[in-house]
Order: C-alpha cells, then structure tokens, then sequence
C-alpha cells in the first residue's frame, strides 16, 4: 500500500512539474507571439516595416514558425513569429547578416531586395550589374547592398563581367583606357584591382581617398565583417574590424598594387556610349571603354532646410569626439550614425548631449547599438528627446518642437546625421533607369529592360 502510494505520489509531482513546464512555456510563447504582433502593427504605422536595402525574403509556404531565424539575427527584432509564420517585424533594421537564412531547417528564407523594379531608388541592373546604358556598370552601395562583403564580391563580380565583354569587343584604340571606376571604396578598389590582374588599363577617381565611405565613420568605429577575400591581399576572416584597420589595408593596396587613384576629383557627368565614354570632372575629362561606378548612396549631407542651419557651429560630421569636451550638444537623426555620435560624445567629461528624433524610438538602428545606448539613456548621459523637429538654430540655442509644444534647449554645437541625398541625379542624367521608370526605359536607345541583378 505504501509502495502505491509513493508511486502515485511520484507520478503526481512528475505529472505536476511537466503540466508547470508545459503551461510557462506556453503563457511565455503565446507573450512573445503577442509582443511580436504588436511590433509589427507599431513598425507598419511608421514604416518601420519596409526595408531600406536587403531584408529577409520568407516564403510562408514553407515556413514552419521555428523561431530559429528570430534567434539567429545578431539585430533583434527584424524578424518574429505571427500567426505560426515568420514574418519581417522591423525591416529597416536589416543590414543583410543572412544568418537568419542560413539558420532556417526548410530553406525558407533567402536575403534579398524584393521586387525592386517597383523601387525608385535602385538602379535596374543585368545579371552583370550593368545599368540600361551598354557599358556603364554599378557595384556596391548604389545597387541597394551595403555590407563590405557585399560590396567586395560585386566589385569582384562586375570587373570580370567588364574583362569578358571588352575581350569579345577587341582591342582598344590609342589614348583610351579600358575602364574608369568612380569610387574607391571597397567595391571600387576590388573591382580596380581584379581588373589589373585581367591586364586591363584602369584609373580610380574619388573626391577624398582609398576607403570611400570608411572615411566617413567615427575613429576607432568597429566594422563587422563576414569573410571574404580582397585581391591582392587575402582574407578578411576576422568577425570585427576598426576603422583604422580598414584603411591601412586600402592604403597599403594602393601603395604596392600600383593603382591609379586620382584623389580630389569629382565626376560631373559622363557622355558618349559603349566603347567610347567621356568621363567629365572639374578638372578634366578621361576617355575610356568602360565605367564602373562604385559610388555610396549617401551622396551629399541631408540639410534641415531651417533658420540658422548655415552657422558655424552646424556639422553633418563627427571627426573628433574629444574635441567637444565640456560642451553642449545636439545631435539629430536616428541612424546609426547619429546613434554613434551620441555615445561618442556621451563618453567625453561634462559633455551635455541631446539627441533629437523625429520619430518616437529609435526603430533603425542595429541591435548592438540599441544596447549600448539604452543605459546611456536611462542614466541621464543622453538625453533622448523623440518625436521632435528642429526649427530654428540661434547662436547659444536651439529650438525644436515636440508632441507637448516648443522646446528650447541651450546649445554651442549642432551635428546634423540626417542621411544623404544620393547621386540619383548625376545617374538619371546618364540614361540610367530605375525601378519603375517606364519612360525612360522607352527611351533607352531601344534596349530592353534590365533585368533585377
């Protein structure tokens, strides 16, 4: 009798334990399908859902709501689980990892831009990253990818791609170089240097140096990096790099690998056609078979269009954080780039930094970011001011408007990180269509669309 009566007591606390495990797991999984559904609703109202480049691509067909995509996003939230399928939560938080992709059991997923001939502004591209005009290619950034990895394996890519056609065409005619590469960031300089070991006569041209868009982030600024191989040096295999490390390797490539890099030098246009391009600079004007134009998507600092936003002390830059010790600051935008100029300048001693967003939270920024400033915010260091437009600048002031009225916060330094406005124009004006730009496919010299790369 006893016997039974342990063993009926055993049972019971087994069957006790798992019905407790049991009702957690679900109390806890249905909370995180609610928190998940809610994200999505708060993100679409503010159009936090839609990509700014690549995103994860989910075939509900095949999708078997695993969260094992969910969990292998190094930025959070970009993916969860509504309704037992994934589903893309914060879009604009994507930066193309692709280890939710790699991480799926069923190969549901794939990393990609969508239907980008409905976008205008991403440049229709063949399956050899050349434009609608013959001869004119596009690798890196301006092709809707950022990652350096991405950028090298279409810098790689699209050189080859010129190397085949220029040898289909024939030889070149006297005074006229085999190809032009606008940029000399990382596709750029990948794509200079594979074309010198195909023999092709290359020049770079760049208004500032080797490194393009890395000499824009912050000093010490940690870069990650997915594996890949860099011609004529090797393999990129650690996860992290500095700013600094970076740069050394495009300067050390440019010092030994004799690339022509004409520093200083801004493209204002480019004529002619496939076989005979005229590339037009201030300065001077290269004649060339090719282009290749491996440009950021920046382009030029977005200016808030306010009084006083031409004073002295208004940056679109931060090159310095120490500089700006014991001063107080407003930062605006809400970038990474912003983000990270907040907390660089948060660490400098009785720096008073504010940072204003027109929108509520920070939604696009990476999740390592998210995390480091959150306790800046909590504790006073940063203050966050969301939902708020600049709209005047004064000489010791700032003035600003939020959900609950003005705001006029004493001020000596200003850093506007509001984007970039894109060299769109300087394209267009070559003939280059984008997506959904039926006319000027019509009139494209009667070349048929390109198809999405």
């Amino acid at each position: 009798m006893e016997a039974l009566l342990e063993r009926s007591l055993i049972w019971t606390v087994v069957l006790a334990a798992v019905a407790t495990y049991v009702l957690v797991y679900t109390v806890r999984f249905r909370r995180s399908r609610a928190q998940a559904a809610r994200r999505l609703e708060q993100n679409h109202e503010l159009g936090m859902d839609r990509p700014l480049g690549q995103y994860p691509l989910v075939d509900s067909n095949r999708c078997i709501g695993c969260s094992t995509c969910v969990d292998a996003c190094p930025e959070g939230d970009v993916l969860g689980i509504v309704s037992g399928r994934a589903v893309v939560i914060n879009g604009a938080r994507c930066i193309g990892h692709g280890e939710c992709a790699e991480a799926c059991p069923v190969g549901a997923i794939r990393v990609g831009l969508g239907d980008i001939t409905k976008r205008d502004d991403i440049p229709l591209l063949d399956e050899d990253h050349q434009t609608t005009v013959p001869g004119l290619y596009i690798a890196g950034e301006l092709s809707g990818f950022a990652l350096i990895h991405n950028a090298v394996q279409q810098g790689v890519a699209t050189a080859r791609a010129v190397d085949r056609s220029l040898k289909a065409e024939g030889p070149r005619g006297p005074d006229r170089l085999d190809l032009v590469v606008v940029g000399a960031g990382p596709a750029g300089m990948t794509a200079a240097l594979t074309a010198l070991e195909s023999g092709l006569s290359c020049v770079v041209l760049d208004q500032q140096g080797a490194g393009g868009t890395i000499l824009q982030y912050p000093r010490r600024k940690l870069v990650m990096v997915q594996p890949v191989e860099i011609p004529g040096y090797g393999l990129l295999d650690r996860r992290e790099y500095s700013k600094e490390d970076l740069l050394e390797i495009w300067e050390r490539l440019h010092r030994t690998r004799g690339l022509d890099i004409r520093v200083g030098v801004r493209v204002t246009g480019i004529q002619g056609e496939r076989g005979n391009f005229q590339v037009q600079t201030g300065g001077e004007s290269f004649s060339c078979r090719r282009v290749i134009l491996a440009l950021g998507r920046r382009g030029t600092p977005r200016r808030l269009n306010v009084p006083g936003e031409d004073l002295p002390k208004v940056a679109y830059k931060l090159i310095d954080a120490e500089a700006y010790k014991g001063r107080r600051v407003l930062v605006v935008g809400g970038g990474d780039s912003a983000v990270e100029a907040a907390m660089g300048l948060a660490h400098q001693p009785d720096c008073q930094v504010t940072l204003s967003y027109r929108k509520p939270e920070l939604l696009r920024i990476k999740q390592r970011n998210a995390e480091r400033i959150a306790p800046l915010i909590r504790d006073g260091r940063i203050n966050f001011l969301g939902a708020t437009n600049v709209t005047a600048i004064k000489e010791d002031v700032v003035t600003l408007e939020g959900p609950d009225g003005p705001v006029i916060l004493p001020n000596d330094e200003v850093f506007i990180m509001a984007g970039g406005i894109a060299p769109f124009g300087l394209l267009r004006g070559m003939g280059v269509c984008f997506g959904g730009d039926q006319k000027d496919m019509q009139r494209s010299a009667g070349r048929p669309a390109a198809a999405p790369a």
